[in-house]
């Protein structure tokens, strides 16, 4: 039995269905932007890139996430 994915990841494939982009592409935007706040990049992701709340709020944090890790 394999485990289920938790926590923002659980959200990529629905991400690359809706807006057609792989989650690599999205995160390479979210490092590139001069914003680095949660919440300026999420709304970010929303207007400028018509995301949803939820999708871009899963992006960033699993983004920002790893800058952590590093």
């Amino acid at each position: 039995m394999t485990d289920a994915v938790k926590g923002p990841a659980r959200y990529f494939p629905s991400i690359e269905k809706k807006y057609g982009r792989p989650v690599s592409v999205w995160k390479d935007l979210i490092r590139s932007s001069p914003l680095t706040r949660h919440m300026e990049l999420v709304s970010w992701l929303k207007s400028a890139h018509g995301l949803g709340h939820g999708h871009a709020n899963a992006l960033v944090a699993h983004t920002l996430a790893e800058r952590e890790d590093t």
